[in-house]
């Protein structure tokens, strides 16, 4: 044979068994892919838990407004409690969806920002993502009443005043996965898939 022909033949064999361990592979990743649940909140929080009322406190807002925390709400409404720091960078770039999540939802959620620190500090970062029509309180006692150790956190309190989710917020994902435990009546998404896998 010659050793064209032979070389041909060759190539041919490899391409059929690159092709073979292709398909295998894909169908490999489409199973990890139905097995891998959405990533939820994480929920690290020793103060409170979900379903129990959640601590009902008054603060006066940077901008000299009393907000009412937890409770019964008076408009029927839920309440995000977003806490975040001018020094945190993830912080800074989750402001955009945080609010464009929260005006799209206004309906039936109320954002409230929440840290603590120099108020000079938090004016200028109020300016600089426009959070002019949010409350924005600064308060070390609101953080450690909600048990908040990491940035940035979230916690969703329902029209009855009660904690329906909380958790680390690092992406949109996971800022929508709290609206969804609240919705679904499940401590957090991962308690909801892992329910779902025993059934």
């Amino acid at each position: 044979m010659e050793p064209l022909l032979i070389s041909n033949i060759l190539l041919w064999l490899v391409v059929i068994a690159m092709s073979v361990v292709i398909f295998a592979l894909t169908r490999q990743i489409g199973i990890l892919y139905e097995r891998v649940a959405p990533a939820g909140a994480l929920a690290v929080n020793q103060n409170i838990s979900v379903g129990q009322d959640a601590p009902a406190m008054s603060f006066q807002s940077i901008s000299a407004e009393m907000i009412q925390i937890g409770g019964e709400s008076q408009q029927g409404k839920s309440q995000l409690l977003f806490w975040a720091s001018p020094d945190c960078p993830v912080c800074k770039t989750l402001m955009p969806t945080l609010k464009s999540v929260a005006k799209a939802e206004a309906d039936w959620i109320q954002l409230v920002i929440a840290s603590d620190g120099m108020e000079l500090d938090h004016k200028s970062y109020i300016k600089q993502f426009g959070l002019d029509d949010f409350p924005y309180i600064i308060s070390e006692v609101l953080g450690k009443s909600y048990g908040v150790a990491k940035l940035p956190y979230a916690v969703v309190i329902d029209e009855t005043g009660k904690v329906a989710s909380m958790g680390i917020v690092n992406s949109r994902e996971h800022l929508e996965s709290l609206f969804e435990a609240k919705e679904r009546k499940v401590a957090s998404i991962q308690d909801y898939m892992a329910a779902r896998g025993d059934q």
